[in-house]
């Protein structure tokens, strides 16, 4: 036997013997650890782009050149003769008839005439207030002219009995058809709520079956077959954990999704405008969200979501069109068509134009279905700039008792996770409280017993404060910089409560949108974050596509931004239409650049992952601080 073969067996003794010693002892289980992610090719006309709005539905696939725009709406039939009906209400919203409301409109519209009357226009001279009065003595006696006996509207066939309809069809539905009409999602977040439809399971359940739909009849994608797809969602900067959770379980399990990315739409509005920082301003259709982003990441702080968009800027319209003698009387804000005409009456007419001045006659035509079709006169004035300027002075809006502005608030927790924030911030303590112990220590001598027992507790793997957790030590304690009340624990009773009560009163002010922005910005940490983004203010979103908007916003912007700012700023840039896009399609777009990227192979969550280990994979692989 040789030399080598000598030390392979005496090797192979040892293994045997350090076996048999071993035998018996139980070893620590290991919880299971996440893989890293595959690197593999992927296929982009095999990823599907999802930007669900409170009223519109963007999807698509990621090569398309843009995507299938459907109304975010549904209409179930109902399960039992004779059961009452319901439907979610689009442009009414609570907080509208409180005592104070009137009184409050009025002292909004008060501001908006000082803000007109206050700057001149180009030519020098100031504007002539118009009177609503001079335009209700005509409008009074307009009466409509018939143009068609019939409008060719027809409502939605349910003649068949379909479960539900989707989209379009939904929108109309007669009223007398026993079906129940449901937005799911309101203000950028699921619409849960009290009534009839409204319990999560209800809205999750409504949207799985809008987007099934799309997906099958519009993009032409076999439902059996999305087993070969991926999905990019699109979700909110300020967002409820809980219902990412449950749409991501619903994207992956219940529809069949392999894989799916989760990501921002101020971040995909950067992407799909092609700029690199920005504080990117979302005008939806019930609120409106503002972030500054830098390099793809937002900055938590700078989050603000002001519960106001342009539904609000409609219902506004519609108050001052009865102000000012509206010749359709019997147009309602509860009446489903008669939203659809207001919206389309509020983008025609209304504009951010200080030089248009005057009363203007205008017409515009009614076309409901099993009613002629009526062309009306109208005589309007100040009305078309004072609605969109109620963004600027919400309290126009004339909506009390509600929260008008909404933070990112610290997580409540999950079981499913628990090294989450919560942990992070507790292991920040310990280790913070372990350094002062040691610094205590190094600073007055103790006597050498008392030093090693106290060594050696530290340095025990099992204490969260440990070596062992080093790397989620140091990631709390950046999560602990950008977090709403990251020093909760060591803050004494008098001041948590002191600070608690400064963010309630934050959230009851109606932010006007450029105080919304400045507020935005000046959340930054450096001063040089803060002039990028005074230099790139990116306008998403369709509820501020008015003519003239961007320079109007500019000016006002200039006007209020702080006087240090304004000397170092080179130039303040309002951006509403980037590469002359339709600034409401500029998130979806983002969401398809994403998907092209080299970077997103390490942000996919694969179906079995999911199932595996839930809610963890959103802390391990989502692009923003879960």
């Amino acid at each position: 036997m040789t030399q080598a073969e000598k030390e392979q067996e005496n090797g192979k003794e040892k293994e045997k013997e350090k076996e048999k010693e071993q035998r018996g002892v139980k070893r620590p289980i290991a919880p299971p650890v996440i893989p890293e992610p595959l690197q593999e090719q992927i296929q982009t006309n095999f990823i599907v782009v999802i930007h669900p709005g409170s009223r519109t539905l963007r999807i698509g696939r990621a090569t398309d050149t843009l995507p299938v725009a459907v109304p975010h709406v549904i209409a179930r039939r109902h399960k039992q003769t004779g059961q009452p009906r319901y439907e979610d209400q689009w442009l009414v919203r609570e907080g509208l008839n409180k005592l104070d409301s009137n009184e409050q409109r009025q002292n909004g519209l008060k501001m908006v005439d000082q803000a007109i009357w206050s700057k001149k226009m180009s030519n020098g001279i100031r504007r002539t207030p118009v009177s609503a009065e001079q335009a209700k003595s005509y409008n009074r006696q307009v009466r409509p002219a018939v143009l068609d006996s019939s409008s060719r509207v027809k409502w939605s066939n349910t003649a068949y009995l379909p479960e539900h309809l989707v989209g379009e069809e939904a929108l109309y539905v007669n009223p007398t058809d026993c079906y129940d009409v449901h937005w799911p999602i309101r203000g950028g977040q699921l619409n849960v709520h009290g009534s009839t439809g409204g319990s999560l399971t209800a809205v999750l359940a409504d949207l799985e079956a809008i987007w099934s739909h799309v997906i099958q009849k519009q993009l032409e994608i076999p439902l059996k077959d999305l087993k070969y797809y991926r999905c990019i969602l699109l979700v909110p900067d300020i967002y409820n954990r809980q219902h990412i959770k449950e749409l991501v379980n619903m994207v992956l399990l219940n529809m069949g999704f392999s894989a799916i990315i989760v990501h921002q739409e101020s971040v995909c509005a950067t992407f799909g405008s092609g700029l690199s920082s920005g504080c990117v301003v979302d005008v939806g259709d019930q609120k409106t969200s503002l972030c500054c982003v830098e390099d793809g990441v937002s900055h938590r702080n700078s989050r603000l979501c002001l519960t106001y968009g342009g539904s609000d800027v409609t219902r506004c319209f519609f108050w001052l069109l009865q102000r000012a003698g509206f010749p359709y009387r019997e147009c309602q804000l509860s009446n489903r068509m008669d939203g659809i005409l207001l919206q389309q009456l509020k983008e025609t007419f209304c504009h951010l134009d200080q030089d248009i001045s005057g009363l203007q006659d205008h017409e515009f035509r009614s076309r409901f279905p099993e009613s002629p079709a009526l062309l009306y006169q109208v005589r309007l004035g100040d009305e078309k700039l004072q609605a969109p300027m109620a963004l600027f002075y919400p309290t126009t809006f004339g909506i009390v008792g509600q929260k008008m502005t909404s933070l990112q608030h610290r997580s409540q927790g999950d079981s499913e996770d628990p090294h989450d924030e919560h942990y992070l911030l507790g292991t920040q303590s310990k280790q913070d409280q372990s350094s002062k112990a040691s610094a205590e220590r190094k600073s007055n001598p103790k006597p050498q017993g008392f030093e090693g027992e106290l060594s050696s507790h530290v340095g025990d793997p099992s204490d969260r404060g440990g070596t062992a957790h080093s790397q989620d030590v140091e990631l709390g304690h950046s999560q602990n910089d950008c977090l709403m009340g990251g020093a909760e624990m060591e803050e004494p009773p008098s001041a948590l409560l002191f600070r608690k009560t400064a963010m309630t009163q934050f959230e009851g002010k109606a932010l006007g949108l450029d105080k919304a922005i400045l507020h935005s910005i000046d959340c930054c940490a450096s001063d040089e974050t803060k002039r990028k983004m005074y230099s790139s203010i990116l306008v998403v979103g369709g509820g501020l596509l008015f003519h003239r908007a961007q320079e109007f916003l500019q000016h006002r912007i200039l006007n209020k931004m702080p006087p240090s700012f304004r000397r170092v700023v080179e130039s303040v840039e309002v951006i509403t239409r980037p590469k002359d896009m339709d600034p409401r399609l500029i998130s979806w777009k983002g969401g398809a650049v994403l998907a092209c990227l080299d970077t997103t192979q390490e942000m996919w969550i694969h179906q079995r992952e999911w199932q595996r280990f839930g809610v963890r994979m959103l802390r391990e692989r989502a692009a923003f601080v879960w």
